[in-house]
């Protein structure tokens, strides 16, 4: 079995659009077969955090620099081009694996 791709789910809180996202996060890449494990965090707490992950995702804007992939997943709570951050999502996910292979 693959190691998990590690996501970082980040809103303004922690709480609230960072769990909607997440759940929809862990769906998306379930549906696609993809394994992950996915932490749900602050936007303050983001560059601490992002050191253990693979991808970090925001559903609010974060403009500092991270060596990792960084996705807005505000769309997935608006349903506002939710189809293309799915497939971002799952692209990103599957170039990391892909990278683990080499």
């Amino acid at each position: 079995m693959k190691k998990p791709v590690e996501i970082l789910v980040a809103c303004g809180s922690g709480i609230a659009s960072s769990s909607v996202a997440a759940e929809e996060v862990k769906k998306i890449c379930g549906e696609a077969g993809i394994p992950v494990n996915v932490h749900k965090g602050t936007v303050q707490t983001i560059q601490s955090s992002a050191k253990n992950m693979d991808i970090v995702m925001t559903t609010s804007n974060y403009r500092g620099h991270l060596d990792c992939p960084l996705i807005k997943v505000f769309g997935l709570i608006s349903g506002i081009g939710k189809d293309q951050v799915s497939k971002t999502i799952i692209d990103t996910c599957n170039e990391i694996l892909a990278k683990r292979d080499e």
